[in-house]
C-alpha cells in the first residue's frame, strides 16, 4: 500500500477530515450525475438568431439595405422565421460585415472594426476582491458585446469556480481536464503548454475561451518556490508568464477579456501585468467600497514591488464600473456620487442595474444577449440591456481610443 492508501485506511470517518473527505466525495458524485442528466454530451449551447432590425443596428446600415442585399443575393442568405421574417446567425452577421466593408472602403473601419496591423491587441482584466460584485457577469457581457461588434475576442477564466467557463457552454467538471487551463501555460515544469493548445471555440461566433477549473490554484502553490529558485527571469519571470503566452496569439485576436479570481493572487497579478486596460466592478454599498479600498491598497503595494524588481505596470485605461445599482436607493446614489467625486472620469458614466432580467437569464445559463424575446418582460429587458450596452460601449470606446480612432 502507498502512504496515501495507509493514511486513508486509518482515517476516522467521524473525524473532521473524515467527514470532509466523505462529503466531498458524495457531493462530487452528485454534481457529476446532475451534469450528466441536465447537460448530456450531445446537449450543446447554441446562440439565438438575430432579426433583420437587430442586424441593421449591429452592422450600422438601414434595414432596407439588408433587404435589397438579400434580394440581390449579396452576402449570406438569411433563414426565415416562423413569421417569414429574415433572421441571421452571428457568423452571417460577420460575413455581412466583410461584404459591406469591401463595398464601402471609406466606411470599412466602422463596419468591420477589427484592429489593423499597427493596433496593439487589447487585454482587459476584470478584477476586484469582493464576491458578488458581478465580476464574472461583467466579463461575460463585455466579451459577448465586443464579439457582437465584429471583434475577435478571447475570454480567459482565471477563477477556480469556473463560472465564466460554464456560462460559455463548457462543463468544467466533465469537459476540462488536467493541464487544459491557463495553469498549463503558466506552470514551471516540462509539461508547460502553448496557450494556443488550451484555447477552444465557443458557440458564440468570434469568441474563444481558455476555460477554468480547480487546477488553477496550483500556480499559486508553485510560484513561491519558483521565485526563490531565481531560475525564471525575463519573459519567464512569474509576473510576466501570462503576457508572454498571449504574445503568441496576437495575430488571432483583437481583444482578450480576463476574468480574474476574487483575491490578489499570483494569477491576478499576472492578469493585471498583462492588461492594457483594467476594469474594477464595484457595488455601490459601503461594505463593497471598503473591500475595494483594501484591494486598491494591496494592489498599490504589489505594483510598487513589481516596479522595484523591473516589472513596472501601466495601462491605457483604468475604469470603475458600478454594478447591481439601484438608481432609486438613496444610500447607493450617495455612494455612487462619492466615488464619482473622488475618482472623476475613471468611473464609467453608465451603471449596470440590479435587475431580474440578468438574474433570470443566469438561471437559464444565458446572458442578456442570448435571451429570446419574451423571456422576460419587455420593459425590464430594455432597461437592463440599455444599461449593459451603455457600460460596454464606454469600454469599447476606450479600446478604440487606444487604437487612435
Amino acid at each position: 500500500m502507498t502512504d496515501a492508501e495507509i493514511l486513508d485506511a486509518e482515517l476516522d470517518p467521524q473525524s473532521t477530515r473524515g467527514k470532509i473527505s466523505r462529503f466531498s466525495t458524495l457531493l462530487s458524485t452528485q454534481i457529476q450525475n446532475n451534469w450528466k442528466t441536465n447537460y448530456p454530451p450531445e446537449a450543446r449551447k447554441v446562440l439565438r438568431s438575430f432579426s433583420s432590425s437587430e442586424v441593421a443596428e449591429l452592422v450600422g446600415v438601414a434595414p432596407a439595405t439588408l433587404r435589397q442585399m438579400s434580394l440581390d443575393g449579396e452576402g449570406p442568405i438569411p433563414e426565415r422565421s416562423d413569421g417569414n421574417r429574415r433572421i441571421y446567425s452571428l457568423s452571417q452577421i460577420n460575413e455581412l460585415r466583410s461584404v459591406l466593408a469591401a463595398k464601402r472602403p471609406s466606411q470599412s473601419i466602422n463596419i468591420n472594426p477589427r484592429r489593423r496591423a499597427d493596433d496593439p491587441m487589447q487585454i482587459i482584466t476584470i478584477a476586484n476582491f469582493k464576491g458578488g460584485c458581478a465580476k464574472t457577469t461583467t466579463s461575460l457581457h463585455l466579451a459577448q458585446f465586443l464579439a457582437l461588434q465584429g471583434l475577435r475576442v478571447l475570454a480567459i477564466d482565471l477563477d477556480t469556480q469556473a463560472s465564466l467557463t460554464e456560462m460559455l457552454g463548457v462543463q468544467p467538471v466533465l469537459e476540462v481536464g488536467d493541464n487544459e487551463t491557463v495553469f498549463g501555460v503558466l506552470r514551471y515544469d516540462d509539461q508547460r503548454r502553448a496557450i494556443s493548445e488550451v484555447i477552444r471555440p465557443t458557440y458564440f461566433d468570434g469568441l474563444d475561451l481558455v476555460p477554468g477549473q480547480s487546477e488553477l490554484q496550483y500556480f499559486d502553490y508553485e510560484t513561491p518556490a519558483a521565485i526563490m529558485s531565481k531560475q525564471f527571469v525575463g519573459d519567464e519571470f512569474f509576473i510576466r508568464r501570462l503576457a508572454t503566452g498571449l504574445r503568441s496569439v496576437e495575430d488571432r485576436y483583437d481583444v482578450v477579456v480576463i476574468d480574474a479570481p476574487p483575491q490578489l493572487s499570483y494569477l491576478t497579478l499576472n492578469a493585471v501585468y498583462a492588461a492594457t486596460g483594467l476594469i474594477i466592478p464595484v457595488q455601490s454599498a459601503m461594505i463593497d467600497v471598503a473591500s475595494m479600498n483594501q484591494f486598491l491598497y494591496m494592489l498599490d503595494e504589489m505594483l510598487e514591488q513589481m516596479a522595484h524588481f523591473g516589472a513596472p505596470v501601466d495601462h491605457d485605461f483604468l475604469r470603475f464600473l458600478l454594478t447591481r445599482h439601484i438608481p432609486h436607493d438613496v444610500p447607493q446614489v450617495n455612494i455612487a456620487a462619492m466615488l464619482r467625486s473622488l475618482f472623476g472620469e475613471s468611473v464609467l458614466t453608465a451603471a449596470v442595474l440590479e435587475t431580474t432580467a440578468i438574474t433570470n437569464a443566469g438561471l437559464e445559463n444565458k446572458t442578456l444577449y442570448e435571451l429570446e424575446k419574451g423571456a422576460v418582460g419587455r420593459d425590464t429587458y430594455n432597461r437592463a440591456i440599455e444599461a449593459v450596452n451603455a457600460a460596454n460601449s464606454e469600454i469599447y470606446g476606450d479600446i478604440l481610443k487606444a487604437w487612435g480612432r
